[in-house]
């Protein structure tokens, strides 16, 4: 399968990138990303165990088989998201980095401020910068500008599942950016997944959507498909919608029976 997707330097077979948290067993995470098709999976860098001294996720992700993408999930301050940026990258897992500064705990939205001065700094220090903002296309369009690999709006508030809420919003973020937009956050089924990527999204990010399922196994390979669906229902190009009825077949030429 060829490369679909370059993110920096990397590049991907799969548009869609999985997260490794909320499983109720490492055993379910592991089959769960193998159906997902994924290349690229996101670990939180606060919540996993870096010196390795004790059983942790990362003994049941292989970094040969798929690009972990550290992110800065329960970073309240640019500095936090900065220092644990820093500590991912010193402990080995990678020079990418998904930037959340969360502004607020209760809708758990991010200041896209701290996030905007956050993404400028990493930038600098050599990290692949995947901010994760609000779907704001003049911030994404200032996330680009300070050097981020891509934008990552979120589609509904965060383990939401509420699917695509602002349409509109999407479709003005990929006109005004240039770089990969990955919808991040609030996808909750497969169709979700399927219109993001309709509107022309080039990737979708999901966690909780999966990993919260009845079987997330199946919902992982559900996700999997649906993300490769909706790509190609949009390179294929919609139909026009139209007030009225538009018959199949054309009048002329009917043979008219014989009465």
């Amino acid at each position: 399968m060829s490369v679909v997707l370059k993110i920096g330097p990397y590049e991907l077979k799969s548009r869609l990138i999985v997260g490794t948290g909320k499983y109720k067993d490492f055993q379910t995470m592991t089959a769960a990303l193998e159906a997902s098709g994924a290349d690229m999976v996101t670990v939180a860098v606060r919540r996993v165990n870096l010196d390795r001294t004790k059983e942790s996720l990362l003994d049941f992700v292989d970094p040969k088989k798929y690009i972990l993408l550290p992110n800065t999930a329960g970073c309240y301050t640019k500095e936090d998201a900065v220092r644990t940026a820093r500590l991912g990258r010193a402990a080995g897992l990678s020079n990418l980095v998904k930037l959340e500064v969360i502004g607020d705990e209760y809708t758990l939205m991010p200041d896209n401020l701290a996030l905007l001065e956050a993404t400028k700094e990493l930038v600098k220090e050599g990290f692949v910068v995947m901010p994760y903002t609000t779907d704001d296309p003049i911030m994404c369009q200032k996330l680009q500008d300070a050097g981020a690999a891509c934008v990552m709006p979120l589609a509904a508030p965060i383990g939401s599942g509420q699917g695509i809420l602002n349409k509109i919003n999407l479709r003005l973020i990929l006109e005004k950016v240039k770089v990969p937009v990955i919808v991040d956050a609030g996808v909750g089924t497969a169709s979700d997944a399927a219109v993001a990527m309709e509107l022309g999204a080039h990737g979708v990010l999901m966690n909780t959507a999966i990993a919260g399922a009845k079987d997330a196994v199946k919902m992982a390979e559900a996700m999997n498909l649906a993300v490769r669906a909706g790509r190609l229902a949009y390179e294929a190009g919609r139909i026009e919608k139209k007030m009225h009825a538009n018959a199949s077949s054309p009048k002329e030429g009917l043979v008219h029976a014989i009465e």
